[in-house]
């Protein structure tokens, strides 16, 4: 199984609606794989969050009987069903789910009951970004090379800081998407470890001090300046993403004053 395939499989698998064919393999993959397990974990972190957080709403009668008339008559007959090959009727089914998770997230993106939320779909963006060929939209060691890059893509561009001689190697940046919008990720190195720093824009300008917590195995620093919002995510110690926030807010109030 590539790695796109698990992807296209893994939320169908995370609620229990995989073909039991299909679990097999996946589960197969996911014992060879440590990234597609991390990636996993991680899925299965965001919907413990989403059952937690999202509140549950019953549709009308009415709407539900509307519903189910469309799809009858999208569908057609039985028989027009069963022609239907499984890798389509695996999309329908993932394009429906997006389409739900997407309304939802976004809701909870407006209340504070939302932010674990958010940072469940941000640590499941971290670990797909290790994948091979996901890490990188631009390649460069240069913050005037990477800044501009997103100029013209995001509604703000991200900060881009060169922290190399702090001991945090800029490698580069890359468009992400979380609560169903485009997101800045500036992606830095330590020694052989990767730190995602992902940053969105928010209506709320009140600065928010760092928190820093562990989920499955990775360690998140979190903080919100000047209407913008940062998640730092890497497998480095505590300590260390708690250093790099440091030297990043030291950083950015540095350029400020001068």
């Amino acid at each position: 199984m590539t790695h796109r395939e698990l992807e296209l499989q893994l939320d169908a698998y995370v609620d229990g609606e995989l073909e039991p064919e299909d679990a097999r393999d996946l589960e197969a993959h996911l014992k060879a794989c440590d990234d597609c397990a991390r990636l996993h974990g991680a899925r299965v972190t965001l919907s413990a969050a989403i059952r937690e957080h999202v509140p549950a709403f019953l549709a009308p009668d009415a709407l539900r009987n509307r519903v189910r008339a469309t799809l009858r008559h999208a569908a057609g007959t039985q028989g027009i069903r069963r022609a239907l090959p499984p890798v389509a009727a695996r999309w329908l089914a993932l394009a429906a789910s997006l389409a739900v998770v997407a309304v939802g997230s976004w809701q909870l993106g407006l209340s504070r009951g939302g932010e674990d939320a958010l940072v469940g779909q941000v640590l499941a963006s971290h670990v797909r970004s290790l994948m091979p060929g996901h890490l990188t939209d631009v390649i460069s060691s240069d913050q005037h090379t990477v800044k501009p890059w997103f100029n013209g893509k995001l509604d703000v561009s991200p900060p881009v800081i060169d922290l190399t001689a702090q001991g945090f190697t800029l490698i580069g940046g890359r468009l992400d998407y979380v609560d169903a919008r485009a997101i800045g990720a500036v992606v830095y190195r330590r020694r052989q470890h990767i730190i995602n720093l992902f940053i969105a824009q928010t209506p709320n300008i009140e600065r928010r001090a760092a928190k820093t917590e562990i989920i499955q195995g990775f360690n998140i620093r979190r903080w919100s300046e000047r209407g913008l919002n940062y998640w730092a995510i890497s497998d480095i110690g505590a300590d260390e993403i708690a250093e790099f926030g440091e030297k990043f807010e030291t950083a950015m109030q540095a350029n400020k004053e001068g």
